[in-house]
């Protein structure tokens, strides 16, 4: 909950009131859901055991005074149960208790089925909404944030389900049939005590609560802030090791745990105050019905037993009463955290499926930007009317200075973003107009920086194509030259690459990338920088692999080392998001422009660094 949305008395805010409802609202057809009926028949089944434990409850103080008055001889003519027996009556207060108890328990383990389908069913629709946001959301999102508002809210849903169901309901029919029993049995003036006991209790609990959701937001937002920094810092372990930071991240991390401290602190007394105030009223409730029934025993207007009714019954509304402190603090601090969630759900995805958008058909694979536009930010144009075609079964290059806009096209051919002037099409089908998954399905891409899953290596690989079998993986891993280096590995294809695949270097991860695109052996293909993270010798034997697979395929490749795609069938310059050249690689040379500048440059740097590696070779020799 935003602190704006607390006022500064603590109190919560109307629009605050009004996402609490938002929320309920959300997880409400969870318990009703039209298409499964049998979550609606456990529904009414547990109300159903809610409804005779509730009945069987109020009932058992009526045995208890019976027994009671049988013992003391203090029996008057309407105690029609009396002639049970003490021991009898004693033995059936016995089984009542049992019975309430147990009608409840068979309530949770009826409903808990329920609870639980709802808890994987919204976990699993939070989960499958995030991949659905944009890829800018989640660049800019904050990972161990993220999982701690999922974490949070889904625990809530169960909680908050089953409370709202069988505790807030139920627990003002209890205290109203209590009221009326004493009004009944008794007379009015026990029945303004507990009406007034009751109302004071709820007042100072549901005021006090309030105050406290507004410290345990602000808990809550030191310790999403802790838990952020943490998987940060830990997500960037070598960073922090390569500048020997290790202080400076425990002292950001301590600083966001000493703010969750100073709200814990605050969370905790507040939570003694609460005890101690709900205690003082209902004791003093209690107080005052029992010294009022104990001058009407010694008065003879009621029996030993009457005056022990009064004290179960006061006594059983005592242990609902603090419940409902729990509850409502709970429920409250439930809508704060699901609102966290439902807030995540009710996110937009920037990029969606047109209402009747069809299936990518490739019939070739040609594809083509027409006077592409695209922005990050209106204020600075990244993409300023390219337009480039890619015949089906060619090798088109994209080369230029960084900042030229090369990786954009990329994210916008696979539609991470979509255009924001002109179009892109695939065998004349504009990208906006087909299916995601589809589109997905048709391209394979080979990033510069391959980040692996923490699982075996034989899984990584294998996500390319979750159905292909064991020789189909393997020889995947041959065309990228990584079989030998796996099968040297003590556990082979088993081997656990680590989180994010750091247990690998740059080259191996890399060549796993490489074998996983190849096992999809899709009909478009996305290079970007595929071999910038290898040495020369492999980088040659991989560029052989990867041009066996473009063979027959449309390949887009996105290089800085402009000898890796010499051979392209075309080379685009790009400068500043404008095409500014294009032809094969020889054609360019000869033009002298753009293109042979950066091949001279790199030429060049090329001829420095082979004379440094022969310098340092001479140098070690004469040392030796």
């Amino acid at each position: 909950m935003p602190p704006s949305q607390i006022t500064s008395s603590g109190k919560v805010s109307q629009d605050e009131r009004a996402r609490g409802l938002r929320t309920i609202r959300s997880v409400a057809p969870y318990l009703w859901p039209a298409e499964h009926p049998w979550v609606k028949r456990r529904v009414v089944i547990a109300l159903a055991l809610l409804v005779c434990a509730k009945v069987i409850s109020v009932f058992t103080p009526f045995l208890y005074k019976a027994a009671v008055d049988s013992l003391a001889g203090s029996a008057r003519d309407e105690g029609w149960l009396l002639p049970l027996g003490a021991v009898a009556l004693t033995v059936a207060y016995g089984v009542a208790r049992l019975a309430s108890v147990g009608f409840g328990e068979l309530r949770d383990a009826v409903f808990v089925k329920v609870a639980q389908r709802a808890l994987r069913q919204l976990a699993l629709e939070t989960f499958e909404h995030i991949h659905r946001l944009s890829l800018r959301y989640h660049i800019t999102r904050k990972t161990g944030g993220l999982s701690r508002i999922i974490e949070r809210g889904v625990k809530g849903v169960e909680f908050l389900l089953r409370f709202l169901l069988f505790s807030v309901g139920p627990l003002i029919i209890e205290l109203s049939l209590v009221a009326v029993l004493f009004a009944v049995l008794f007379d009015w003036r026990y029945a303004a005590v507990v009406v007034v006991t009751i109302w004071a209790y709820v007042t100072f609990t549901f005021k006090v609560t309030e105050w406290r959701v507004a410290i345990r937001q602000r808990m809550n937002k030191a310790d999403t802030e802790a838990n952020q920094k943490a998987i940060d810092s830990l997500l960037n372990f070598e960073t922090v090791k390569y500048f020997g930071a290790e202080a400076r991240e425990a002292a950001r991390y301590d600083a966001s745990m000493e703010g969750y401290e100073k709200a814990a602190v605050k969370t905790g007394q507040s939570l003694a105050f609460l005890n101690f105030g709900q205690t003082l009223i209902i004791t003093a409730g209690l107080v005052a019905v029992m010294v009022m029934a104990a001058l009407e025993v010694k008065s003879g207007k009621l029996t030993v037993g009457d005056f022990v009714m009064v004290q179960a019954y006061m006594i059983q509304i005592t242990m609902p009463l603090g419940f409902l402190g729990t509850v409502y603090r709970e429920i409250r601090q439930a809508l704060v955290d699901m609102g966290e969630m439902f807030d995540l759900l009710h996110q937009p995805a920037e990029i969606e499926d047109k209402p009747g958008a069809k299936v990518l058909k490739v019939q070739g694979g040609t594809v083509r930007f027409d006077d592409v536009r695209f922005a990050y930010d209106p204020s600075r144009p990244i993409l300023k009317g390219v337009s480039v075609e890619v015949p089906a079964g060619q090798t088109v290059a994209l080369v230029g200075p960084s900042g030229s806009g090369k990786s954009t096209i990329g994210r916008l051919l696979f539609r991470f973003y979509d255009v924001t002037g002109g179009a892109i099409s695939i065998d004349g089908q504009d990208l906006r107009e087909i299916t995601q998954q589809s589109l997905h399905d048709a391209i394979g891409v080979v990033p510069q920086d391959t980040v692996l899953f923490n699982d075996t290596i034989r899984y990584n690989i294998a996500y390319g194509r979750a159905e292909a079998t064991e020789a189909e993986v393997i020889a995947a891993a041959k065309a990228a030259k990584i079989h030998d280096f796996v099968m040297s590995l003590p556990e082979g294809y088993e081997t656990t690459v680590g989180e994010r695949g750091l247990k690998l270097s740059g080259g191996e991860k890399q060549r796993v990338g490489i074998a996983r695109t190849l096992l999809k052996n899709p009909p478009i293909l996305l290079l970007d920088e595929a071999t910038s993270a290898l040495d020369t010798q492999t980088e040659r034997d991989i560029q052989e692999s990867l041009k066996a697979m473009g063979r027959g395929r449309t390949v887009i490749t996105i290089a800085h080392r402009l000898s890796t795609i010499a051979d392209a069938d075309r080379i685009v310059v790009l400068e500043k998001g404008e095409v500014v050249e294009e032809g094969r690689h020889e054609e360019l040379l000869a033009r002298g422009g753009r293109y042979a500048a950066m091949w001279a440059r790199q030429s060049a740097e090329d001829e420095d660094e082979d004379e440094d590696g022969d310098a340092n070779g001479a140098g070690a020799q004469a040392g030796a």
